[in-house]
């Protein structure tokens, strides 16, 4: 971007040196994408107040997820064969795709712009493979500037298939990976017990994307906070945004407990609750909550921990990803439920995550594990929503669906460029450096 802070209270934009403060921004939602999106604002002048329910950054959907910073899972769902799956698997509880049949309008709609979508599904994918591929840099770079400390695992990622049809669509799927900028090669079974030797079972083949990586979304995402208060962010946590309101030039936050906070603009970054917020100033985002669940096994004895696999895996068949975040834990996520903003944690979700565990890796103890669920903000075409909404100071930076922390770094640089156009409209015209006594 073209502002750096060069004095306690000067700014250098483009050859030229302000005195006045950037703009003050309101981030709502202190998950992955309101703390990077808050990083990247801070990092270019602005002044950012975070406002977060919890007591902590990144204690919802970015808590406990698949841990996978996976290029090589940019494949959209606006497929036909997701809507086939989708009926089918409608009454079986332990269904890796799994929709509650209770109709309501938010659901119809947006199962509706879904099918909408499907025949922008080779254009999305290559899209967001390529957005994936460019959020790499940046996330690494914060992380290396901030000593941010994540379990990050450079291993790759390897794609299993147990039958024909399976990895032959992968195949398909690899050509659109690499029109957007990502290589990714066959294995046969063999080489994918050299690539994990501990994984057991019967394969017809994978793809091994040898440039992905996992770690800890929450161990970041709080490490990434820490950096943005020094950066001078003002978090706000324990507090529920009860309602916001733009005029185009000034924005109000109304906190539940009455406090109200001005600012020049607004950042939306609320997952599955910027839907109601958007509605508020005007803007129609069909955000829905897909639950995701999670397990992470405790590997407390070195039988264990020597059995787990260092690489991380995504089994199509179903639709599991791992990751091995340490010495002691192994995450294993996955499945998608659409059932509304429900965040029960069901035995009968829970179940297959373990068993596929004891099936796959039988030497690892699953009698320690913690189950979690997380509600993920998809919009139909499976592409985020970032840039300004209806309001010129109104910002969006949301809808990442099952890519949350893959596309997070990007995102947050593309909303740093949007609010630097606005903010040349928006700010008086600076003094050129050079003409300075």
């Amino acid at each position: 971007m073209g502002r750096t802070q060069c004095a306690a209270h000067a700014y250098l934009f483009d050859g030229f040196e302000r005195e006045t403060p950037m703009a003050h921004l309101i981030v709502i939602g202190g998950g992955i994408t309101g703390v990077t999106s808050a990083y990247a604002l801070a990092r270019a002048g602005h002044e950012v107040t975070l406002i977060e329910k919890h007591r902590y950054a990144g204690m919802e959907t970015s808590h406990a997820n698949g841990g996978q910073l996976s290029a090589s899972n940019a494949e959209v769902w606006t497929h036909a064969s997701t809507l086939v799956k989708g009926l089918k698997w409608m009454f079986t509880a332990d269904a890796p795709l799994l929709v509650n049949p209770r109709p309501s309008w938010h659901k119809l709609s947006w199962f509706a712009e879904f099918a909408a979508s499907i025949p922008k599904y080779r254009d999305n994918t290559v899209a967001t493979t390529r957005l994936a591929v460019a959020a790499r840099e940046h996330l690494f770079s914060w992380a290396r500037d901030e000593g941010i400390d994540f379990d990050l695992k450079e291993r790759g990622i390897l794609h299993i298939y147990r039958d024909r049809a399976g990895f032959e669509h992968a195949g398909q799927v690899s050509k659109l990976l690499a029109e957007g900028g990502l290589p990714r090669r066959a294995v046969t079974p063999d080489e994918m017990r050299a690539i994990e030797p501990t994984l057991t079972g019967e394969f017809f083949g994978g793809w091994y994307t040898e440039s992905d990586s996992t770690g800890d979304i929450h161990k970041f995402t709080h490490g990434l906070s820490l950096a943005c208060s020094r950066l001078g962010v003002k978090f706000m946590t324990a507090h529920t945004v009860e309602r916001v309101r733009s005029t185009g030039k000034t924005a109000q936050v109304m906190l539940a407990n009455g406090t109200e906070i001005d600012a020049d603009g607004v950042v939306v970054c609320a997952g599955v609750r910027s839907r109601a917020l958007g509605a508020q100033l005007g803007d129609r985002l069909n955000v829905y909550p897909v639950k995701g669940y999670s397990i992470t096994v405790m590997l407390d004895d070195e039988q264990s921990q020597a059995a787990a696999p260092q690489v991380s895996l995504l089994d199509d068949e179903t639709k599991l990803v791992t990751s091995r975040l340490g010495l002691n834990r192994f995450r294993v996520a996955g499945t998608a439920e659409f059932n509304g903003y429900n965040l029960d944690i069901r035995a009968d979700r829970i179940r297959p995550l373990v068993s596929w565990v004891n099936q796959c890796f039988p030497d690892v103890s699953t009698r320690r594990v913690e189950p979690w669920a997380g509600l993920r903000p998809m919009l139909p075409n499976m592409m985020p929503r970032v840039g300004p909404g209806r309001y010129a100071n109104v910002f969006y930076n949301t809808g990442h669906g099952h890519l949350g922390w893959t596309l997070s770094a990007i995102t947050a640089y593309q909303l740093g460029q949007h609010v630097e156009r606005w903010d040349r409209v928006r700010m008086p015209l600076p003094v050129p450096v050079e003409s300075m006594a």
